[in-house]
């Protein structure tokens, strides 16, 4: 499966975007679907993740930002409001074993 991800950009602190990850084939039956960031010099880190068991926030975006799995269009979703300068990051999608590109997230102060 391939992931094309869209939707990043800079913001001013306080602002939101929405983060898009579209899959070339049905998720339905992902077993796993999430994101993650990375600055540079750092190893990726866990945004959210969903799993049958459940969805896992990081600590920092909890309350701030949300993911929405799409089904029907195959997409994925994070939705990230009152974004924070320390939000800047590259945002990667997962879905099983797939990775996408990487989409850049930039938040001012």
């Amino acid at each position: 499966v391939q992931l094309v991800e869209s939707g990043g950009g800079l913001v001013q602190a306080g602002g939101s975007l929405r983060l898009s990850c579209a899959a070339s084939e049905s998720i339905i039956d992902a077993g796993s679907v999430g994101w993650l960031r990375q600055t540079p010099g750092e190893e990726r880190t866990l945004v959210v993740g969903w799993s049958r068991l459940g969805t896992v926030y990081a600590p920092s975006v909890k309350g701030r930002f949300t993911m929405t799995r799409d089904t029907a269009e195959n997409t994925v979703y994070l939705q990230m409001n009152n974004l924070k300068p320390e939000d800047t990051a590259v945002y990667y999608c997962n879905i099983g074993d797939a990775w996408g590109q990487g989409t850049q997230v930039t938040v001012s102060s």
